[in-house]
């Protein structure tokens, strides 16, 4: 196995709203909220028409970037034996991705995350993690993780108590791990933890600029590019309309953006740039070349509806 992704299995609701929705459900736009509150989740979802459902969550995203490019993978995420579980494993398994959960009856339902897209094509995400967010110690597979080049982690799945466990159990049996940081938000609830993660146990991070920003409460990008340098790990940032950079020490490299794309919905752009980059990765490219295999699944994802080719 090159890689095995560990995250939260969620059904990925696509809806297409306007700005007003957005307001008048006090969201904030471009972020991701989680709801507790199975009815008020149902709630919001039944004013809305559904474009689509993928098996989605940020991590199996990349997996399954990284499985159509050629590369043997699998994922761990928890699921419920009901409808919406069936059709998370078997979406899984049409793209090629071992899926290392045996499934039963849980107290919860399978995870859901609705996904609004604006006619900017920014998309607000509201999650209610159901089940997923119950992942523990006894869930992880350490012969497969033994067995894989490389572990691949989300921000989203770290939370104090069970999941945390599992999350710590993964890393200490990984040969190398990556992490994303996954959403700002998330950043600023856990940031001491994951600033703990970032200097002493992650090999591989992915950030985009205002997660690394907020992580180590920078003034500016050069305080960033610094604190890279210092902790010697392979920091991994998108840009924006500054494109990507990588840092590994006293190397850096960077790429553009692409120009003249049809946006349609960024859902995915992050998680399909660390598929490209991670490919180059575990087929030994060079850091230029894996910042472009990156830039170039996350400009083909962000012309379609949805985070999946």
């Amino acid at each position: 196995m090159k890689i095995i992704g560990i995250g939260n299995a969620i059904v990925d609701v696509i809806c297409k709203v306007n700005e007003k929705f957005i307001i008048k459900n006090n969201l904030t736009k471009g972020t991701m909220k989680l709801i507790f509150d199975k009815n008020e989740f149902e709630n919001l979802l039944s004013n809305l028409k559904i474009e689509k459902t993928v098996s989605g969550g940020s991590v199996a995203n990349s997996i399954v970037g990284l499985s159509q490019l050629g590369n043997e993978v699998g994922f761990i995420g928890k699921i419920s034996d009901d409808d919406l579980g069936k059709k998370y494993e078997e979406g899984l398994k049409d793209e090629g991705v071992e899926f290392f959960y045996l499934k039963k009856k849980e107290k919860l339902p399978t995870g859901t995350c609705l996904i609004l897209v604006t006619p900017d094509s920014e998309r607000t995400m509201c999650t209610f993690l159901g089940t997923a967010g119950q992942i523990n110690e006894n869930d992880i597979n350490l012969e497969v993780i033994k067995k894989s080049e490389i572990t691949f982690l989300e921000g989203y799945l770290w939370d104090e108590g069970e999941p945390k466990k599992a999350f710590d159990k993964a890393i200490d049996y990984s040969n190398k791990v990556a992490m994303s940081l996954s959403d700002q938000f998330c950043v600023d609830r856990h940031k001491p933890h994951f600033l703990d993660l970032v200097r002493k146990r992650l090999d591989i991070i992915f950030s985009n600029e205002s997660e690394i920003t907020s992580l180590i409460d920078a003034k500016n990008f050069n305080e960033v590019i610094a604190f890279a340098k210092e902790i010697k790990k392979l920091i991994v940032i998108t840009r924006g309309e500054n494109g990507a950079i990588s840092i590994f020490g006293d190397q850096i490299k960077e790429t553009g953006i692409k120009n003249n794309l049809k946006i349609l919905d960024l859902t995915g752009a992050g998680d399909l740039f660390a598929s490209g980059y991670l490919h180059g990765i575990i087929n030994n490219l060079s850091q230029e070349e894996c910042l472009n295999k990156g830039t170039e699944l996350s400009s083909k994802i962000i012309q379609q509806v949805g985070a999946r080719f």
